[in-house]
Parts: C-alpha cells; structure tokens; sequence
C-alpha cells in the first residue's frame, strides 16, 4: 500500500500566533509532526510514501531528505492540487492520504490500514466525532458505517470528515476530473467520489485534532498517546 502526506501550506495561523517552527515541525510527543506520520506509515508497511512541501521552509525539506520519503517540492494552490502532485507515486492497487496537521491515535490508524487492506470496498474514510474545524465536512453513514452523503451541515450527522483518505487507485481519476472541471475543494472529491459509485465505508478514528492553532499542540499530545 502506498501513502501520502499533503504539508504544502504555510503555516500562517499558528505563526500569527507566535509559534517559530514551520508547522511540519511541531514536536508531538518529541518528535516533528511530519516524521511521526512517515514512521506510522512505515509501521504500517507501506511500500512507498510521498511527501508534497512547499519549499519555503528549508528546515522541513532537510527534515524530509533524511526520511525515506519521495519528495515532492513544489507550491501549490489547493489541498487537492497536492494530492494531483503525489498521484504518480500513488498509483498501484491502494493508497492512503492524509494532511499533515492531522494528529490520530497511531493504533486506531494501524486499525483502519488492517481493515482497509481486506476489505473489498472502494474506500475507508477517517471520521471523528470531534468537531473541531472551523468548516467542518459532516459525514452521513448508515448502521453499518456505509457513507451515504457528505455534508455541509450537520442536518443529524454524527460525525465529520477526519482528513484520512484510503482508496483504490481508481479514486485518482475522479481527483483528476474535479481539477479538471475546475472544482478545487476536497470535500466536492469526496462527494464525486459517491457520485462515480464508489462504495466508501466510514472508519471512526476517535479524537482526531487538526494543528491549526497554538491551541491545538497541547490537546494533540494527548491524542497521540491514546
């Protein structure tokens, strides 16, 4: 299985906030954010993982040569032209994606990667119950967690989307056609994704904290230990 780390942003809240280091580098646990996840990957037997950067923190590039990553240097104008950036190591039979700000239980990911791997479905997707983005994407699932509809509004939902996308390959196809008819948001990804019939199953990852804010540090070392 192959995986990818989407860090093209900048950072700019948490440096508005004070905080010095480049977001890829904030310690969790004492390690940067960005190695925990390519050593959680690893754990998880990946056969390739790729990163995306910006470029404009030499820091995290130096970090990421040292790692055995693919690396992908390049500024991009959205998430999902990241993701378009890391389709060529992601072909093959699977993958996995996720943001690099997002903090998980590293034992509920190696959950959702061990399910996803014997499942004959198109997709597993992280949700949490936590809500803690500011736009959050609410998720719709049936009894047995089959996704139903991504959401705008909560309208009932129980959960929201946690930014940890695991696919069939196909899944880059429909990612090109949205750029392609010129849709930008990965929350419209993910509904084409309904729309092209593909059979997405919710996995509950539990607590899960993007690091946006100084805030966000303390309540994701608590994450990462669960």
């Amino acid at each position: 299985m192959r995986f990818g780390i989407i860090s093209a942003g900048e950072g700019s809240r948490l440096a508005s906030e004070g905080f010095s280091q480049p977001k890829p580098l904030v310690p969790i646990c004492g390690v940067p954010m960005i190695e925990r996840l390519v050593r959680i990957m690893q754990g998880c037997g990946a056969d390739k993982i790729a990163v995306i950067v910006n470029g404009e923190n030499p820091e995290t590039v130096s970090l990421l040569k040292s790692l055995p990553v693919d690396l992908v240097v390049k500024k991009t104008p959205t998430p999902m032209h990241s993701m378009m950036e890391l389709a060529p190591y992601l072909e093959g039979d699977s993958f996995c994606v996720t943001t690099v700000d997002t903090v998980f239980s590293e034992s509920r990911f190696r959950t959702m990667m061990d399910e996803f791997s014997k499942s004959p479905l198109d997709g597993l997707m992280g949700v949490t119950s936590l809500i803690d983005d500011e736009k959050p994407l609410y998720v719709d699932v049936d009894g047995g967690m089959m996704i139903k509809g991504f959401h705008d509004l909560q309208d009932g939902c129980r959960y929201v989307s946690a930014g940890i996308y695991a696919l069939k390959t196909r899944a880059l196809d429909v990612l090109k056609g949205c750029l392609d008819s010129g849709q930008t948001r990965m929350r419209y990804f993910q509904r084409q994704l309904l729309e092209a019939g593909m059979q997405l199953k919710a996995f509950d990852m539990g607590q899960v904290v993007d690091v946006d804010h100084v805030s966000d540090v303390t309540r994701a070392q608590e994450i990462a230990k669960l």
